[in-house]
């Protein structure tokens, strides 16, 4: 790769004074406020709507969106935007169900309202998972995976771009979730408007290759070309089938990863708990419309690199230890950028890294010291004193990173696969015991404690079927297709709805069997007039579910 030139490092620090020059403006204003450990942790009240939206985006668009999707991208072509397409849906029925319910519920933390709506002892192994989760499987891949996208192509040292990474995370995440909300405003503008130089250059490419005129004639080009990475759903015959595996990715697994990922995960309903429902809401539906421009920024690079590799091009760049990396792609295609695009490309990038580290750091920070520090270990602690124990947890949680990062294997296995590996085991019985808990009253503390404990098993057991039962006889519906070894596995969409289903049904049975010897539950407060929206919300919505329904018409 060639190294960054004057004129990219220009860019770069354009970028960089100001991100830490607006982030210090908006600190010194909140220092002369008293700083309670609300505002630190969840800007109460300071957030505007667009402020959450773009910091919801910020936060979950990192190195494994910008390098990982542009390799499934190049490998299994749109099929992959179904993350993100689908997230905009579900970002819709979060703002709709989910955030009502907290807010009423006056909750700001996920095991808080595990502990309110069950028990201490489901609230507390939740929170000590949320901890172990977030520092050794998301902090540890975003920041390696990040640290490594950037040094292969700026040219610097793989251990600076970490340092650097890491210093500047904690700069923005010591200012509180304020400083995080507003600087990710500026993140977002570098991230989408690089991001879209990136694609447009990349197709205007391709059009260039092919003897087109402009980007119209290359995305034509690119449809014709790569006709078979242009289709949204998969086959059971296509080899790409058991990840993302036919209609799943509508209305089976792929739902239950949103609905987990978007409405039970304090790294991201952190954003909107500070806010008023109108506010929260109208950041939600924002951030719904930002996620259906992502893959023209984290797809279409993919696609025309693909284009352009199967035409010839890219026949070395591409090439990792002998054979085809689809990671590289975005890279290459950065490679290819002028002087200062390429600068702005490389702030997008770092930008979407720095935004998703300075979030889950402060998620971390958040439920260390409301959950566990100020719960059980100090109950008297002082707002000021929280707020301090919140920055010392931001600092050693990346440190801890730093240190653990590259013993984890997270390159070999893909930054994108390596976290859904880990979280995907218990996604399932989360939300399981999440939407019951809000929604039905009788759902018990021990039939929690069987989604959490039980699902995490049958997510191990149906993984590891396969070595011992043929089921070949699923592959008729779908639910099993042959791996490299003409092993018949079931794809990991699928195995997260069955566990789902055997979860819920799981607490339904142990609840209705403990309510009806007289055990009492904590249920939430919820009532229907809490679900209705306003009419622009409505209308909002309505734009959002007809530009995906019509996507998915017309790639079908």
């Amino acid at each position: 790769m060639k190294a960054l030139s004057t004129a990219d490092y220009i860019v770069f620090l354009v970028y960089f004074v100001l991100i830490v020059g607006y982030g210090l403006w908006i600190y010194n204003r909140k220092k002369k406020e008293s700083e309670s450990s609300n505002d630190y942790f969840l800007a109460e009240g300071s957030l505007t709507w667009w402020a959450i939206g773009a910091s919801l985006i910020a936060s979950n668009i990192s190195a494994e969106q910008f390098i990982g999707m542009s390799g499934s991208g190049f490998k299994l072509g749109l099929a992959i935007a179904t993350y993100e397409w689908m997230a905009a849906l579900t970002l819709i029925v979060v703002a709709v169900f989910f955030i009502p319910v907290y807010l009423k519920n006056k909750i700001f933390t996920m095991p808080q309202f595990l502990n309110q709506r069950y028990n201490g002892t489901v609230a507390m192994i939740m929170a000590v998972f949320w901890l172990l989760l977030y520092v050794i499987v998301n902090l540890t891949s975003i920041l390696y995976l990040g640290a490594l996208a950037i040094s292969s192509i700026s040219g610097l040292d793989f251990n600076l771009c970490v340092g650097f990474l890491a210093i500047f995370s904690i700069m923005i995440t010591l200012g509180g979730m304020k400083v995080i909300g507003f600087t990710d405003v500026i993140q977002v503008f570098f991230l989408i408007l690089g991001g879209l130089i990136t694609t447009y250059l990349a197709v205007n490419l391709v059009s260039k290759e092919f003897g087109g005129d402009g980007i119209l004639d290359g995305f034509s080009i690119m449809t014709t070309q790569a006709q078979d990475h242009f289709h949204m759903i998969f086959e059971k015959d296509n080899e790409n089938y058991s990840a993302l595996p036919g209609l799943s990715v509508l209305i089976g697994g792929m739902m239950i990863v949103n609905l987990n990922y978007w409405g039970c995960n304090q790294y991201i309903t952190q954003r909107a708990l500070g806010a008023d429902l109108k506010t929260a809401r109208g950041g939600l539906l924002f951030a719904s419309f930002l996620k259906l421009l992502m893959p023209l920024i984290v797809v279409i690079p993919g696609i025309a690199a693909y284009v352009l590799y199967q035409h010839g091009s890219f026949q070395t760049e591409m090439l990792q230890d002998g054979s085809i990396n689809p990671d590289r792609a975005y890279p290459v295609l950065l490679n290819l950028l002028p002087s200062g695009l390429k600068g702005l490309s490389f702030a997008a990038l770092t930008a979407a890294i720095v935004a998703s580290l300075a979030g889950k750091a402060n998620s971390i920070a958040t439920i260390f010291t409301l959950d566990i520090y100020k719960k059980n270990i100090n109950p008297e602690a002082t707002e000021k004193k929280q707020v301090q124990v919140g920055k010392i947890t931001v600092v050693a949680s990346m440190v801890v990173a730093i240190m653990i990062a590259p013993f984890l294997g997270i390159d070999k296995k893909g930054g994108f696969e390596f976290i859904q590996e880990y979280t995907g085991f218990v996604s399932p019985g989360i939300f399981a015991m999440f939407i019951l808990g809000f929604f039905w009253k009788k759902a018990t503390s021990n039939a929690a404690l069987f989604a959490t404990i039980g699902g995490f098993l049958f997510s191990i057991f149906f993984k590891f079927l396969p070595a011992y039962v043929d089921l070949s006889f699923l592959y008729q519906w779908g639910f099993a297709v042959p791996n490299a070894a003409g092993i018949y596995e079931i794809p990991f969409l699928d195995r997260m709805a069955f566990v789902f289903v055997i979860c819920i049904a799981g607490m339904f049975i142990i609840s209705k069997s403990e309510t009806s010897k007289g055990v009492k539950t904590n249920g939430l407060e919820v009532d229907s007039s809490m679900f209705k929206v306003s009419p622009s919300f409505t209308v909002g919505s309505l734009i959002v579910i007809a530009v995906i329904a019509a996507l998915y018409t017309v790639f079908w």
